[in-house]
């Protein structure tokens, strides 16, 4: 008795295996020419097992040694029906769901993130993993899944994503840098107000039933200075909303950027003792680590209200209640902390019961407008480097665009950033007689990325030889 599934070689839906009720792969007919096959079976910890091409010849034979073939490999393994399998976690846009099954995908969207040891187990067989803030993509989770050939995060942030070993492994991870962006800074100026007006600290009190109306401490944002640490997608944003309300913005950031409209670039130590209101969009690089600490927020200006959306390690809480509660610092709007639990989760933080405090639980960005536009940016990216190969905006492999002319067959090759990789793929090609058609090459740190559009199909064999290039990381085809 057996069931028919499907495989794709690197990420070309449509070729026919048969594989038994264990799952065990019996024959694999791919694009190696009339009458040839591949044969091996599926390990139990989600490695494959592929031996070399036979030949049909009234019944099945197995010519070759079977060998491990793990990220370097051709083969892709699906589930029934011919879809590739794609794992989405945290809730992502159902737009992302959409994109992927009208793409031919087999889609599981959870709505809760996983842990590592979860993980492990869920993502064998998975080709393209999503998630956002919450889940922790380690070494151990992308060792599950030898057939995963691209990582999302539907976020800014990628830094719950080990990098380093998704580029070791040849599996490209991509965000997006720019579509909550907005979200983020209209919640920011929606703070700005709350803080300066005091109307959070207000409206607390109303609900537990004590009328208190008065204007003191109780400020226009109109005239008043805006200190933005971090200047780039959402820093210069919210500097241009704080403009059209009349604000004086002056901002600090490593890099050199340009300044929107009258915003002033100043020293760190001159924006926090001149600023009315400091807000923080900054990265979680491990140099940002309590980058507000108790001497930085005892430098701020007194009376002045401090607002952190960018990342929870960032600022000192201790701190900043006990200067909250000394009046040093006139007010917080907080969205990010050291430690964020599940939705529904108990939550605890120094900076609770305290006044003119607003705690929101990483609402920044989440709004349906940004996450459908995640969810469609994404997915996306994630899509076409499946079908294609090009990395455009992928964060850690080279930058790599060819554009697709029909009739050609497109081969991707990552490896290492050594001399001699180029020359020996063309040596190769050129022994077969495969003419290259379009190729382009990119390297980022000691990561080298090239996509060739060739004149022939790639066989099992040409695939061997390509793998076995020393400093290869990876081999695969579209189409």
């Amino acid at each position: 008795m057996v069931e028919r599934f499907r495989v794709a070689r690197g990420g070309c839906p449509g070729t026919p295996y048969i594989c038994n009720k264990e799952r065990s792969l019996v024959a694999s007919r791919s694009s190696f020419g009339v009458g040839r096959w591949a044969f091996g079976r599926l390990g139990g910890s989600g490695r494959r097992q592929v031996a070399a091409k036979g030949e049909i010849k009234g019944k099945i034979k197995v010519k070759g040694e079977i060998t491990d073939c793990l990220y370097n490999s051709c083969f892709l393994v699906v589930g029934p029906g011919g879809c590739l399998k794609v794992l989405l976690l945290e809730n992502i846009s159902g737009v992302a769901v959409s994109q992927f099954e009208e793409a031919g995908f087999e889609v599981e969207a959870l709505k809760g993130a996983l842990d590592e040891a979860e993980l492990v187990k869920k993502i064998r067989g998975v080709s393209i993993l999503g998630a956002r803030s919450k889940t922790q993509i380690s070494a151990a989770v992308l060792d599950a899944s030898p057939e995963l050939v691209a990582v999302g995060a539907f976020c800014i942030g990628v830094d719950k994503i080990d990098r380093a070993a998704s580029s070791d492994r040849g599996i490209a991870v991509f965000n997006d840098p720019h579509s909550n962006s907005r979200s983020v800074a209209e919640l920011v100026m929606g703070e700005i107000i709350l803080l300066l007006r005091r109307t959070f600290e207000a409206s607390t009190r109303l609900h537990g039933g004590v009328w208190n109306k008065s204007a003191a401490g109780s400020h226009e944002v109109r005239g008043q200075t805006l200190g933005i640490v971090g200047y780039g997608k959402i820093g210069s944003q919210v500097s241009d909303l704080a403009e059209a309300m009349g604000m004086r913005v002056v901002f600090h950031d490593v890099a050199h950027v340009l300044a929107r409209g009258n915003a002033r670039a100043v020293s760190f130590r001159e924006l926090l003792g001149t600023a009315d209101v400091i807000t923080l969009h900054v990265d979680g690089k491990p140099q940002n680590q309590n980058l507000f600490g108790e001497e930085e927020l005892s430098a701020m200006k007194e009376g002045a209200c401090l607002i952190n959306l960018s990342r929870g390690m960032v600022v000192d809480h201790e701190a900043l209640a006990r200067h909250l509660k000394g009046g040093r610092v006139a007010g917080a709007a907080i969205d990010v902390f050291p430690q964020e639990p599940e939705t529904g989760g108990a939550f605890a933080s120094p900076l609770q019961g305290l006044g003119n405090v607003i705690l929101t639980p990483h609402v920044g960005g989440s709004t349906e407008e940004a996450q459908q536009n995640i969810g469609q940016f994404v997915s996306a990216k994630m899509i076409d480097y499946f079908r294609s190969g090009n990395s455009f905006m992928s964060v850690n492999l080279p930058q790599c665009h060819l554009d697709y002319e029909a009739g050609s067959h497109r081969m991707m090759h990552i490896h290492h950033n050594v001399p001699g990789i180029l020359r020996a793929i063309n040596d190769i090609l050129a022994d077969r007689g495969i003419n290259i058609e379009r190729q382009v090459l990119d390297t980022r740190g000691n990561l080298g990325y090239a996509i060739y559009d060739i004149n022939q199909a790639c066989d099992a064999e040409l695939m061997g030889k390509l793998r076995d290039i020393p400093h290869t990381v990876r081999v695969r085809t579209a189409s």
